[in-house]
C-alpha cells in the first residue's frame, strides 16, 4: 500500500504542477518516433504508462490528437514505464532520509504552489524507495517458510498461471510499476525463480494494458481506440512471448546476471520490440478499431445531444431523483460554457464574425437551461427534502447562477473584445498573446476540472480547483505588471493593445472565479474552509510596544 501510495503521490505532483501544460504538449504535431520519445518521457515523469495512455485517449477523444500519433505515445509510455523500473530498482536506499528531508521541507514549509508540488514529488520518490526496503525485509522470513518454495515451484512449472496472476495483479494494483517492482524485488532476494518471475512479468505487461482500456470505456469511441489498439499490440505479444520462452525453454541471457535485473532486461527488451513492431503497424490497425468502434452518428452542427434538457418532470415529486436530474443539467450548462470558452481567444488572432455569432448562440442555450434549472426547483416540494437535500439544491442553484455569469463574461465581454481589436486592427505583442494564451490554457483546465467535482464532491479535487484560482490571480497579477513594464519602455504595440489586453486579462480571471465556485461548499462542509481571512483582533497582530 506505501508503494502504491508513493506512485500515485509523485503522479499527482506532476499533474498539480504542469497538468494545464500537458495538453499543448502532447497534441503538437511531429513524427510518430517523437511522439514515442514524448511518451516515455511522460511515463517516467508520471510514474505510469496508463496515465499517459488515458491522457492521449482523452485528447483523442476530443478530436486533438490523431489515432497514429496517440498509439505512438502509448507505446512509448510503455518503454518508458520498464525503464523507470530499473530506475527505482538501483539501492538507492540512503538517499531515502536526504529525499524525505528536503521533500517534507518544500511540502510543509513553502508557500509557492511549484516548490509544494516538488516536495510531494520528492517525497513520494523517498515512499517508494522506502517502499522497495520493506518488501525485501518482509520477504525474507517468508523466503525461507515452507509456503513459498512449493508456490514458487507451483507457479514455475505453471506458466500460465503465473501469467495470469502476473496480470491480475497488475490490473487489481492498477500500477504496472508497482506490481513489477513487485516481481523484481521477490526474485531480487530469491524467494521466486527466475522463469516464474518472467511469466509473472510478461502477465503484468497484458494486465498493465487492460488497465486503461477499462478506465477509457465511458470515453468517445476515438479515444478507446488508442488503449484498445495498444491492448492488441501488447498483449499479443505478451502471449507470444510468454508461449516462446517457456515452451522451448529459451535461455534469454547465456552470461551471469543477477537474475532481477535479467528480469527487468527482459521487460525493457519485450517493450523494445513492442515499440518497434507497432509504430510501423500503427497506420495499419485505425480502420480495423474504427469498424469495431465507430463514431457515432452526428447529430447536427447546432443541437448536439448535450444542448437538450435533461430535466425530467416525471421525477420531480422525488426529491433524490430530481436532484440527480438537476445535476445532470448543470453540467450541461457547464459542457456549453465550455465550449464557449474554448474558440473565444481563437478569435483574436483570426476573427470570423460567424464564429463569434455561434458563441453567443451558445449563450442563449445557457440562459434557457439557467431559467429552466430554476422553475425546476421551484416545483420540487421542500416539504418532502431533507435538510442535506434542501442544501444541495442551494448548492446546484449558486453553481447554475455562477455558470451563467461565466456565460455573458464570454459572450458579451471576450466576443465584444475580439471585435473591437478586429475593427480597430489592434495587434498583440508577442509577450502579451502568450500570456493571454496561458491564462486561457488553464481556464480550459479547470473547466475540466469543476466538471469533475460537480461530479464526484470530491474534497481533494475541490482543494485543486480552489488552489487554481490562486493560481490565476497570480498570472492576472504578473501580466499586468509585465504589460506595465512594457508600456513603461514605451513600445508602441502594447500601448495600442493595452485596454484589449488588460480587459481581456481580467474577463478570463472572472470566469475562472465563477467556475471555481463549485468547490466553496464542498470544503466548507468538509471544514477546510476559513470563513474569513480577515484579522479578527489587530492587537494581536500589531501589538503595543
Amino acid at each position: 500500500m506505501l508503494l502504491l501510495f508513493a506512485v500515485r503521490m509523485v503522479r499527482t505532483g506532476i499533474e498539480r504542477a504542469f497538468g494545464s501544460a500537458f495538453k499543448d504538449m502532447v497534441t503538437a504535431p511531429r513524427p510518430r518516433l517523437q511522439t514515442a520519445a514524448l511518451g516515455l518521457l511522460l511515463a517516467i515523469i508520471l510514474q505510469s504508462s496508463a496515465a499517459v495512455a488515458l491522457l492521449v485517449a482523452g485528447f483523442a477523444g476530443a478530436g486533438g490528437l490523431a489515432f497514429g500519433t496517440g498509439l505512438a505515445a502509448a507505446l512509448g509510455a510503455d518503454l518508458g514505464s520498464a525503464l523507470l523500473i530499473q530506475i527505482l530498482s538501483l539501492k538507492l536506499d540512503a538517499l531515502a532520509p536526504l529525499l524525505m528531508a528536503v521533500g517534507g521541507f518544500l511540502f510543509l514549509k513553502t508557500e509557492k504552489r511549484s516548490f509544494k508540488q516538488a516536495g510531494r514529488i520528492i517525497l513520494g520518490i523517498a515512499f517508494i524507495l522506502v517502499a522497495l526496503r520493506f518488501l525485501r525485509e518482509t520477504m525474507e522470513p517468508i523466503r525461507d517458510s515452507g509456503v513459498l518454495p512449493a508456490l514458487s515451484a507451483y507457479l514455475e512449472k505453471d506458466f500460465i498461471t503465473a501469467f495470469i496472476a502476473g496480470a491480475a495483479l497488475a490490473f487489481v494494483m492498477h500500477s504496472s510499476v508497482a506490481a513489477i517492482l513487485m516481481c523484481v524485488t521477490v526474485v531480487a532476494i530469491g524467494a521466486l525463480p527466475l522463469g516464474a518471475g518472467i511469466s509473472l512479468l510478461l502477465g503484468a505487461n497484458l494486465g498493465s494494458a487492460l488497465i486503461p482500456v477499462w478506465l477509457s470505456r465511458d470515453m468517445e469511441p476515438a479515444g478507446r481506440r488508442i488503449p484498445v489498439a495498444n491492448l492488441a499490440l501488447r498483449g499479443s505479444a505478451a502471449v507470444l512471448a510468454v508461449l516462446i520462452l517457456n515452451l522451448a525453454a529459451i535461455d534469454v541471457f547465456p552470461q551471469a546476471l543477477p537474475p532481477a535485473q535479467e528480469l527487468i532486461l527482459v521487460h525493457i527488451g519485450f517493450n523494445v520490440a513492442v515499440l518497434l513492431i507497432g509504430l510501423p503497424l500503427a497506420p495499419r490497425l485505425e480502420s480495423p478499431l474504427r469498424s469495431l468502434l465507430p463514431d457515432p452518428p452526428e447529430e447536427g452542427p447546432t443541437s448536439p445531444s448535450h444542448h437538450r434538457s435533461f430535466l425530467d418532470p416525471a421525477v420531480q415529486h422525488r426529491p433524490a431523483a430530481a436532484l440527480a436530474s438537476m445535476r445532470r443539467e448543470v453540467l450541461r450548462m457547464e459542457q456549453v460554457v465550455e465550449e464557449m470558452v474554448a474558440p473565444a481567444m481563437e478569435l483574436y488572432s483570426s476573427y470570423d464574425k460567424r464564429r463569434m455569432q455561434a458563441i453567443r448562440a451558445r449563450d442563449l442555450i445557457v440562459n434557457e437551461a439557467f431559467d429552466g434549472i430554476r422553475r425546476y426547483a421551484s416545483g420540487i416540494g421542500v416539504e418532502k427534502m431533507s435538510k442535506a437535500e434542501e442544501k444541495e439544491l442551494r448548492e446546484l442553484l449558486e453553481f447554475a447562477i455562477a455558470l451563467e455569469a461565466a456565460g455573458d463574461i464570454v459572450a458579451k465581454g471576450l466576443t465584444a473584445l475580439a471585435a473591437e481589436k478586429n475593427d480597430k486592427n489592434i495587434a498583440f505583442s508577442e509577450e502579451g498573446l502568450k500570456e493571454l494564451a496561458v491564462m486561457h490554457a488553464r481556464v480550459m483546465h479547470n473547466l475540466d476540472l469543476a466538471a469533475r467535482v460537480l461530479v464526484s464532491n470530491d474534497p481533494e479535487s475541490a482543494r485543486l480547483l480552489l488552489s487554481e484560482k490562486d493560481e490565476m490571480r497570480v498570472l492576472h497579477r504578473a501580466t499586468r505588471k509585465k504589460h506595465l513594464r512594457r508600456l513603461s519602455a514605451g513600445e508602441t504595440t502594447s500601448l495600442e493593445s493595452s485596454d484589449v489586453h488588460l480587459e481581456t486579462a481580467h474577463a478570463l480571471k472572472e470566469i475562472n472565479s465563477q467556475i471555481a465556485s463549485i468547490a466553496y461548499p464542498i470544503l466548507f462542509r468538509e471544514g477546510q474552509l476559513l470563513d474569513t481571512r480577515l484579522i479578527t483582533r489587530m492587537d494581536e497582530t500589531y501589538p503595543e510596544t
